[in-house]
């Protein structure tokens, strides 16, 4: 049985990672550098950094950015934003990044997915599509006109997979920053009109919230931004609901929070006094000669 991945993501916002919420708010995180670093210090399968300024400059990824990010990233590192040619990927290949992430640029030029697979394999290639809900069910949304595309979710998704796309990542508009949980309804769907993997992003708020999105759908991976960022333990936390919920995954770092009592947040509750002293004492009983 494949295992389930358990993915951070990163939102970059003129060099400043950011917490964003519902596409248009923003508050600062700190350098995406040390974010990434805690982030795959903490546990996380892989970590997706999205320059999300980068399109709206007009003038390529920041490399620069993503080389001082790559240092400190010990995990798969996906990369987006400003991506609209062969040699932009190129560049980022070389400063550290094993994927890309594209989204806008497919608008125009949706051959690029296959050229970039042709050249480092389809492995390499993410599609990103940003998703919003409207009367007439799920339309891909274009994040810098800030409207509705009137593109089915279901059919693009199946275009991004004709064209070889490797993963999709699938983020919810209406859920960004909610942390009221994926919409499964909207992940449900894009699974079953697809054969390639697809990471889900937008309302987590809490690590169960990553065992009803694992439970009631396909997906591969799920991830989460201000959650991962904002909550102390988060990513151990997680990972440790998801496997006492039968759900299998990585764990790599020694703490697991397995007897740990957490609250519907998934923060860590105080243990008893009398726990807590066993904690600090090894108890030895008397020898008898």
């Amino acid at each position: 049985m494949l295992k389930k991945r358990v993915v951070a993501v990163v939102a970059v916002r003129d060099g400043i990672a950011v917490q964003s919420i519902g596409f248009k708010k923003y508050l600062p995180v700190g350098k995406p550098e040390i974010a990434v670093e805690f982030l795959g210090q903490w546990g996380v399968d892989e970590i997706v950094l999205i320059d999300i300024s980068a399109s709206r400059r007009g003038d390529g990824p920041d490399i620069k950015m993503v080389e001082r990010v790559a240092k400190t990233c010990f995990v798969p590192l996906t990369v987006g934003g400003g991506i609209n040619q062969l040699r932009h990927v190129d560049q980022l290949i070389h400063g550290g990044a094993d994927k890309v992430s594209l989204n806008h640029a497919l608008y125009e030029n949706s051959g690029l997915v296959s050229e970039i697979g042709k050249v480092f394999g389809a492995q390499c290639v993410v599609v990103s599509i940003d998703a919003i809900k409207t009367a007439d069910g799920y339309r891909v949304y274009d994040y810098l006109r800030t409207c509705e595309t009137g593109h089915s979710v279901k059919n693009y998704a199946r275009l991004a997979a004709e064209w070889g796309a490797g993963e999709i990542l699938l983020n919810s508009v209406d859920r960004d920053g909610a942390g009221i949980g994926f919409d499964t309804v909207l992940i449900g769907e894009v699974c079953e009109s697809v054969n390639i993997p697809v990471i889900c992003v937008g309302g987590a708020g809490s690590p169960l919230h990553f065992v009803e999105v694992f439970n009631s759908t396909k997906v591969h991976a799920a991830a989460a931004a201000n959650f991962f960022h904002f909550s102390e333990h988060s990513v151990t936390v997680t990972k440790s609901t998801l496997t006492k919920s039968g759900i299998v995954i990585r764990h790599d770092t020694h703490a697991n929070y397995a007897s740990a009592m957490l609250d519907s947040r998934g923060r860590l509750l105080k243990k008893s006094d009398a726990e807590l002293e066993n904690l600090l004492f090894e108890r030895i009983e008397k020898e008898v000669i």
